[in-house]
């Protein structure tokens, strides 16, 4: 007597597109909830700002630091945010973090301990209680992104992970308005994947400005291909510009993580120049131990500025920098970290054992930390803005996800608080495997949910074993695509002849749509994308294009045209968009508490 074959339901495919944090850790979600997972990385595993984020990621544990609370979280990220958060959205990021932090130990990720034998928690900038979570001092997002690749790995050899690295997503496949695929190129050949959905943890595009602390591989993808797939982008003119990166004109920085990780974790390592020849980051960690900025003549200027002098929010302290070296006389010069103070309020050795890879690269810079002023300068860090989604992850495109820099939840409004860039991840892209796997229709599906609608499916996270117990600053007053990019002109407004490539876009953008702003440098930048535009074409890619470079280009100059766009549009200053030009009345009518965006 035969029987019958025994039902095997349809596994669902999830395409992940990025290995920083929100990739990494949804990739594992997902395959450890019973999906298929197929994961494309343009690069290497550990080629993400994941990899080189040093100050840590923020937490209100389940034994939080004296006096902290989820409350004081929301409120602390809604006043970086210059009251142009998404409410329910930090809300959400706040409540669940704990979570995920555990989450993040069930993949291996280990914390730094306290005397205690608690987890210890630093303070940094714009923070009113210590909640920041850290990993091998100043190494916590490369410890992190070699946790998660361990365990990425590991699924991979028992066959529950499809893994292809080198593989640079180029388009986003469509049918009947729905993503269901993707062409990527490999190996100089073009191929198609589908899946039952996408999501986008492509990261950031530091790579529009000529310096940055992103590494080369963050120009822009994710947001272009969900643009040119129809979806809805919002908060672009929002770039943080981080304050205090290390300011060697000419000189390129070597090494990036710390020996042996990336070997540990199964990544290749770049031996050559680690961080893409990008300036070094120096934590605002290190100013929450006690670092301070001066000038040129050795004078503390920050207490000028702000009340919270160095620990005052990012955009602020990049202002503040920006425009005391205008006042100097020396707008493109650099200012100085003095970290001496620290060692000796705190004793000898401190430095180093605190950021013992800062310490390492300073002095490979040719810098004592201990005895010498180190030479900083803002460069461009994290994008506020992106794809627009619901508090599930969800697109306006139905398919298509996103999470991590790459979208723009609501939760960063229009400066992001220190360490939540980590944390977004997390949370988010948890949140948008649990609408994949376990219902809730597309936003933009008829009867799907409006955006940022609570929701209450099972918490992929809550598996795991929990052992983890604005203010108004400024008043008013590269080879290139064959045939289109580095080799092509467009004539200027003056007559002249303008040569587009990825360098000159790069300081055009820096100049004109930078840390300081005005309609009239925004309008200039406008005209010159608009007839590089003309020639390079970036809103479409053409069938059959093999250049990777060139497919990057692409990418670089329609973020740029969107940035400045959202520049012009935004006559206000806010947040990490200053603008020098500010009318009066848009001054003095602005909203001084609200707590939503606009």
């Amino acid at each position: 007597m035969s029987r019958e074959p025994a039902f095997r339901p349809r596994v669902p495919r999830l395409i992940v597109v990025g290995s920083g944090i929100a990739g990494l850790y949804a990739s594992l979600l997902a395959v450890d909830s019973g999906a298929s997972v197929v994961l494309l990385t343009k690069g290497e595993l550990n080629e993400s700002n994941t990899w080189y984020a040093q100050g840590g990621i923020s937490a209100v544990l389940d034994r939080p630091a004296p006096g902290d609370t989820i409350a004081a979280h929301v409120q602390d990220t809604l006043q970086a945010g210059a009251g142009h958060c998404d409410a329910a959205a930090v809300q959400v990021l706040c409540t669940e973090a704990r979570h995920d932090i555990a989450g993040l130990q069930r993949f291996g990720a280990h914390f730094d301990i306290a005397g205690d034998g608690g987890p210890a928690l630093g303070l940094e900038a714009a923070h009113s209680a210590p909640r920041i979570l850290h990993a091998g001092g100043d190494a916590t997002g490369a410890r992190i992104a070699a946790a998660l690749i361990r365990s990425v790995l590991a699924r991979q050899a028992d066959g529950k992970i499809t893994l292809l690295s080198g593989a640079q997503a180029t388009a986003l496949r469509l049918s009947s308005g729905r993503v269901d695929g993707v062409e990527y190129l490999r190996d100089g050949r073009q191929h198609t994947l589908m899946g039952d959905a996408l999501l986008l943890a492509t990261g950031g595009a530091g790579q529009v400005f000529a310096q940055t602390t992103n590494p080369a591989v963050a120009t822009a993808d994710g947001l272009a291909l969900a643009v040119r797939a129809g979806a809805a982008v919002a908060d672009l003119e929002f770039f943080q510009f981080h304050p205090t990166c290390l300011a060697q004109e000419g000189r390129v920085q070597e090494g990036g993580v710390q020996e042996g990780w990336a070997e540990e974790a199964g990544a290749t390592r770049d031996t050559n120049n680690g961080l893409n020849g990008e300036p070094l980051l120096i934590s605002e960690a290190v100013r929450g131990e006690g670092a301070v900025l001066v000038d040129a003549g050795g004078r503390r200027f920050m207490t000028a500025y702000h009340r919270d002098a160095e620990l005052a929010p990012r955009d602020v302290v990049s202002r503040s920098i920006a425009l005391h070296l205008a006042k100097l006389g020396d707008p493109n010069g650099h200012v100085y970290l003095d970290a001496r103070v620290i060692e000796q309020a705190k004793g000898p050795g401190f430095l180093a054992r605190r950021f013992p890879t800062l310490t390492r690269r300073i002095l490979d810079a040719g810098f004592d930390w201990t005895r010498d002023l180190v030479p900083v300068a803002p460069a461009a860090h994290y994008w506020m803005g992106g794809v627009v989604t619901d508090l599930l992850g969800r697109t306006t495109v139905p398919g298509l996800y996103a999470a991590g820099e790459v979208a723009c939840t609501g939760v960063q409004g229009a400066n992001r608080l220190a360490s939540n860039s980590l944390l977004e991840g997390l949370v988010f892209g948890r949140r948008a495997v649990e609408s994949f796997l376990f219902g809730g229709s597309d936003w933009g599906a008829p009867g799907g949910a409006p955006p940022r609608t609570p929701h209450d499916p099972p918490n992929l996270a809550s598996s795991a074993d929990e052992g983890l117990a604005p203010s108004e600053l400024f008043p008013s007053n590269t080879a290139a695509e064959p045939g289109v990019s580095a080799g092509s002109t467009a004539a200027s407004s003056d007559g002249g002849k303008e040569v587009f490539s990825r360098e000159a876009l790069r300081r055009l953008m820096t100049a004109k749509a930078g840390v300081l702003r005005s309609g009239k440098l925004l309008t200039e930048a406008a005209e010159t994308l608009d007839r590089w535009t003309a020639v390079v074409h970036p809103d479409a890619v053409p069938a059959g294009n093999a250049d990777p470079v060139g497919h990057e280009d692409r990418n670089l100059l329609l973020a740029a045209r969107l940035l400045v766009a959202a520049a012009l549009d935004r006559t206000e200053s806010l947040g990490a968009h200053y603008r020098s030009d500010e009318p009066e009345e848009a001054y003095a009518l602005r909203p001084k508490a609200s707590l939503v965006r606009d």
